[in-house]
């Protein structure tokens, strides 16, 4: 089953009930942790095996309903049966959850053109905002001037000007700050179907530094982020580098731009936090010699102040913990809902299992404090934000 509008995930769970094979998809990151998050706690009912010690294969246990004709009452036969296929039996001492799923985002190949790879010299004027994208970083400035980026609260970075950069190629955009001391910043914008990666924060990076003056801020703004180009953007600090490093969340709705109303109230770029991580060794008890970790929050940028400030953890949706990552795909080990009640996450499954399941544990659930473990070279948190925004921490365990 194939759905392209996934939404809250109807589609993907009346497959699993029906123990279908389903791919579903969508455009808003709210709507993937949602379906995402109604999946992980389902419950499905079980159905009767026709032969219990041959699995799945071996078929179900159906319904049957007496098939009664003319015939075999002028004939005074037993009424044949008819199979309802649509209804097996249940079997009431067991329930199903979801089977095994991924989360993929869609791959954005890059294509060369023969001439580019049989003529390697390059032109003098070779800005990535002159390479196919022109009319889509007007679009991008336009916004970003109109909106500004949003920050925590009612917090704004606002712009008196937003240009395009000639003669760069990884940077797209040069700006100032409106306010009584105004700064220079500079933008690069992520690709359209991809996520910005580590070499476009190092590039970037290294232009900036040949600027003259040098602007206070680089703007990183993409619609995804690599996990390795995130990690590199949280620890450029203003005293490594002499510059603020920012991360923005660019809207999706920007990829329908000819859709959308022009307002200066659209909230097109959002500012995003860094997750504030602890991973710590057990040190007494059962669990000594195993580690834990713990979420702090967001740190955030304060648009007034232009220091990073501690947030809290109240607007965390949902965190994950892989406990050996390795480098490119999260394994969730441990899931966490912070913000569900008391029905709902793994509340909801722990009803419905009742004996099966440890009820103490689902407290620690909806926590922001990890199970111990025991982690392998590097473990890896992702947050997800009431707003649909990901943030993904990467720790070394040594």
């Amino acid at each position: 089953v194939f759905d392209p509008t996934c939404g809250s995930g109807t589609t993907a769970f009346i497959a699993e009930q029906w123990g279908r094979r389903w791919i579903t998809c969508d455009t808003s990151r709210v709507a993937v942790t949602l379906a995402k998050q109604r999946l992980m706690t389902s419950l499905f009912d079980y159905y009767q095996l026709r032969h219990p010690n041959e699995g799945v294969g071996s078929g179900f246990n159906y319904k049957t309903v007496p098939h009664i004709t003319l015939k075999s009452i002028a004939n005074n036969e037993p009424p044949g049966h008819e199979t309802l296929y649509d209804q097996p039996l249940l079997d009431s001492k067991r329930v199903r959850v979801t089977g095994p799923f991924t989360v993929e985002a869609v791959p954005a190949p890059a294509v060369r053109s023969l001439s580019a790879v049989e003529d390697p010299i390059e032109s003098a004027d070779n800005s990535v905002a002159r390479t196919g994208t022109t009319a889509r970083h007007a679009e991008w400035r336009g916004e970003l001037l109109k909106t500004g980026i949003r920050g925590k609260g009612k917090q704004t970075i606002e712009f008196s000007r937003i240009e395009p950069f000639p003669g760069t190629r990884w940077l797209h955009a040069d700006g100032e700050t409106k306010g009584a001391n105004p700064e220079r910043a500079v933008v690069s914008f992520g690709p359209e179907h991809a996520p910005l990666e580590q070499k476009q924060v190092e590039l970037a990076w290294e232009e900036s530094r040949k600027l003259n003056p040098k602007p206070s801020m680089i703007v990183f703004a993409s619609f995804q982020f690599d996990p390795e180009a995130a990690k590199d953007i949280d620890e450029l600090t203003k005293e490594k580098t002499g510059m603020t490093f920012l991360k923005v969340q660019m809207n999706t709705d920007l990829l329908t731009e000819d859709l959308k109303k022009q307002r200066s109230s659209n909230q097109s770029f959002w500012l995003m936090g860094q997750p504030d991580v602890e991973l710590r060794e057990i040190k007494k008890g059962e669990h000594k010699g195993k580690c834990e970790v713990q979420v702090h929050g967001f740190d955030y940028y304060n648009t007034k102040t232009g220091a990073i400030e501690s947030g809290d953890t109240a607007k965390i949706a949902i965190w994950m913990l892989d406990t050996d990552y390795d480098g490119r795909s999260l394994y969730p080990r441990q899931v966490f809902f912070p913000m569900a009640g008391k029905d709902e996450g793994w509340a909801k499954l722990a009803k419905n299992l009742k004996a099966e399941i440890d009820e103490s544990l689902i407290e620690v659930y909806r926590g922001t404090v990890s199970l111990p473990f025991e982690p392998g070279k590097r473990i890896a948190v992702k947050i997800v934000d009431d707003r649909g925004i990901e943030s993904l921490k990467i720790v070394e365990a040594a």
